[in-house]
């Protein structure tokens, strides 16, 4: 019997010993984060995303009570309300992005590169180019992307005479003229 009574009295006051070492330590941190703002002289101490949601969990373990002995940075309602935001945001189910992914821009860029560079070259033509240079694109998307940069199709498309000079010449002239009768019903044999 006297053992347990001795166990107890044991038992409480390291307990004690324990409980005052941890108010001694948070006495000191609390001192240290007075000296830390003190020399801010007034400025606000910028805080990131990471760092609030930080401050919010351990605030809202704490408690309003707790976070009005402790907290030095921002006030005690601000950390609960942000803790509030995160339990807010992590149960909003935020709809992701529904169907086909967007043409890369490289792609685009390249789009809009080879028909500025080759004004004869059609949806098909840029299509096969790409595609040596190992981008898969339909035809379906090279057109809009040549919209969007206003770029008409190939018909409608003006030659600057600077394109038309760069241009090789075998893509400029159409080649020698065949003897090809332009009269008559058909062809002489």
């Amino acid at each position: 019997m006297v053992d347990a009574v001795f166990l107890r009295i044991l038992l409480a006051a390291l307990v004690g010993w324990r409980d005052s070492r941890q108010q001694e330590a948070l006495a000191y941190l609390i001192e240290e984060n007075r000296i830390l703002r003190s020399q801010l002289h007034g400025r606000r101490v910028r805080l990131s995303d990471d760092d609030r949601c930080r401050l919010a969990v351990r605030g809202h373990r704490l408690g309003r009570r707790g976070l009005r002995q402790v907290a030095t940075i921002v006030t005690p309602d601000t950390i609960l309300r942000w803790h509030r935001q995160l339990i807010a945001r992590k149960w909003t189910y935020a709809k992701g992005r529904h169907g086909r992914p967007g043409v890369l821009a490289e792609i685009r860029r390249l789009v809009v590169r080879m028909a500025e560079e080759n004004p004869a070259w059609g949806y098909t033509r840029i299509r096969g180019a790409l595609k040596n240079v190992g981008h898969r694109v339909g035809r379906s998307t090279i057109a809009p992307i040549l919209k969007a940069h206003r770029l008409p199709p190939v018909p409608e498309r003006p030659t600057s005479w600077q394109a038309f000079l760069r241009a090789p010449s075998g893509a400029r002239w159409p080649g020698p003229i065949s003897s090809r009768r332009t009269s008559g019903r058909g062809a002489a044999s």
